[in-house]
Order: structure tokens, then sequence, then C-alpha cells
């Protein structure tokens, strides 16, 4: 978003009475939480697809370490 249109928002966001504000303000949460569980899904998705393909390993954390210590 431009600082531009940002600016608007905000000074818009002022004009409005306390209701109002306390309204817009629950369903921007609402919209960030949908907004955060949608990028969760897609993350889980692709760790999916890419456990799928062999391109990530399992194991203990020993595991981990005695890898890395073969790097």
């Amino acid at each position: 978003m431009r600082t531009d249109s940002l600016n608007k928002v905000i000074d818009d966001f002022s004009r409005l009475s306390l209701s109002d504000k306390e309204y817009l303000a629950e369903i921007i949460e609402k919209q960030l939480i949908e907004a955060k569980r949608e990028a969760i899904a897609r993350r889980a998705k692709k760790a999916i697809a890419n456990l799928k393909k062999g391109k990530i390993s399992r194991g203990t954390v020993k595991d981990l370490y005695r890898d890395l210590e073969l790097a």
C-alpha cells in the first residue's frame, strides 16, 4: 500500500465515532486472523508437498546434529 493511501485510511479512521472505530478494529482483527490462517495453510501444503517429493528428512534432534556434523 502506498504511503499516501495509508495516511488517508488513518485520517479517515481518526474521524470515525468511537463505536465505528471499535467495529472497524474488530473487522480488521478478524481479517488479519483469517489472512494468517491462510498463510499457515499454504505453508502446510508446501511442507506436505516437499515431504512427498522427498525434499525434507525426518528424525530426532540427535539425527539433526549428526547431519550437521557431516556437512
